[in-house]
């Protein structure tokens, strides 16, 4: 397990570096910034991308791929670093709850054999819908993330 996050932490650094040699990240900034969209809009279709990754690809692997593309862009729309974090980590978890893979479901019908898979996939939804709402809330007001930090 060890190796495998090392190597994910590898490929990540080579692609890090890759994509800030090619300048694509700021190259698509640029782009969405020309896109005149809301910058709601393109924070919601960020988001699905995470929703979506997270369903296919472990949140530590997906977070390291995808921060160097994504976070020149939540820059030039002009949201704060952390929140963008918490944003990404909230939402990639929900990912790992969501069907098909659902990491984290497979890994409590491990620990609890006798219940059945179906029945635990059933369960999740309270805590996915609690972190939908979360989500929005966040997006709707992102000051909640800050505001901890900035007023220590």
């Amino acid at each position: 397990m060890s190796c495998m996050v090392m190597a994910i932490v590898a490929g990540a650094t080579v692609f890090g570096h890759f994509m800030a040699i090619s300048r694509i990240p700021s190259t698509l900034a640029q782009a969405v910034a020309e896109l005149n969209m809301p910058a709601f809009v393109v924070m919601l279709l960020i988001m699905g991308v995470y929703l979506l990754g997270g369903c296919f690809m472990d949140s530590l692997a997906l977070i390291m791929l995808t921060v160097p593309v994504f976070y020149p862009v939540v820059l030039e729309l002009g949201y704060d670093p952390i929140w963008f974090g918490v944003i990404i980590v909230i939402v990639a978890s929900m990912g790992l709850i969501t069907p098909p893979v659902g990491l984290n479901v497979y890994i409590i019908g491990n620990q609890c054999p006798d219940i059945p898979l179906p029945v635990i996939f059933k369960g999740i939804w309270p805590y996915l819908i609690c972190m939908v709402i979360l989500a929005a809330l966040l997006l709707a007001f992102p000051g909640i993330a800050t505001w901890l930090p900035y007023s220590l």
